[in-house]
């Protein structure tokens, strides 16, 4: 996919960051930006071009004095990704699919905000095909995320969620986890508590032919795509409403468990839209 097809979104993150290299977000590092922090003397901060006359001449000990001012910085943005098998399922588009347009969007947003980038695909296993370091250049992740649209996802699960956090930059990221989610909340809840450093922004991935386009009456056959087991369902009028019931009792599960943890969750049906994720932070990540 060429670049200028990729369609991106505005984000902004509301810490300071650490990190030395410049970039577009407020920071803790001294530097050439327009933030005022404080007063220092020339000795200690020799800097000449700094220099404040008004607070050099109240000084009684005749020192001279420099403005300090913070420059913005980057911070390191991550997309970890669910591969597990239920992402292969899709009616509209394929789950993983629709990862791999959020992965481009992501990288390519980042890149041009001047933040470094990574990726890290995990299923039951962390497999090193699927692992793209931290970058300021974003064509190796927008590679990856072109084949993520054709991978097919073995029958297996994601387990390996909270060993991926190992792989996590010590200083504090943005973190996109893209998954739809249908794993153990035990296992959820484990990782999200070892994440907790992090601001992370929960992409869920759902489709509506899973739970609200099922027929009222009929005859289906389904299989677990993370088990490989397959089961026959009679479709009723009232099965079909259990069905409905059970996906909105896992949504307001999956919805009070980040919510729990002060991780607002961004719910995708169908397809991604770039638009929806800038309205995202807009709407819940203060500035």
């Amino acid at each position: 996919m060429q670049t200028d097809q990729i369609k991106e979104f505005s984000y902004h993150i509301n810490w300071r960051s650490n990190s030395r290299r410049p970039g577009t977000h407020r920071s803790n590092q001294r530097g050439m930006g327009m933030e005022f922090r404080g007063h220092a003397t020339l000795l200690s901060y020799p800097d000449p071009r700094r220099i404040d006359l008004r607070q050099t001449i109240r000084d009684p000990m005749e020192q001279i004095y420099v403005r300090i001012f913070n420059q913005k910085s980057a911070t390191p943005v991550l997309v970890l990704c669910d591969m597990s098998g239920s992402m292969q399922y899709g009616s509209h588009q394929r789950k993983i699919s629709i990862a791999g347009d959020v992965v481009q969007s992501v990288a390519q947003s980042v890149t041009h905000n001047g933040d470094p980038v990574g990726f890290i695909g995990f299923d039951d296993e962390i497999h090193d095909e699927w692992i793209s370091t931290l970058s300021a250049r974003p064509y190796l992740a927008i590679e990856m995320a072109e084949h993520l649209k054709s991978h097919q996802p073995k029958e297996v699960g994601s387990r390996a969620l909270i060993d991926s956090v190992n792989m996590l930059p010590k200083e504090r990221s943005l973190i996109f986890l893209v998954s739809d989610f249908h794993m153990p909340i035990e296992d959820l809840e484990a990782s999200l508590v070892l994440m907790l450093r992090h601001h992370i922004v929960p992409v869920v991935l759902w489709d509506t032919a899973e739970y609200d386009d099922l027929p009222d009456f009929g005859i289906a056959n389904v299989t677990d795509p993370e088990t490989g087991a397959k089961r026959t369902l009679f479709l009723r009028k009232e099965y079909k409403k259990r069905i409905l019931e059970s996906f909105a009792t896992r949504r307001k599960m999956i919805e009070d468990l980040f919510l729990r943890f002060d991780m607002q969750p961004f719910f995708v049906s169908n397809q991604f839209d770039a638009d929806l994720l800038s309205d995202y932070f807009h709407q819940y990540v203060p500035a």
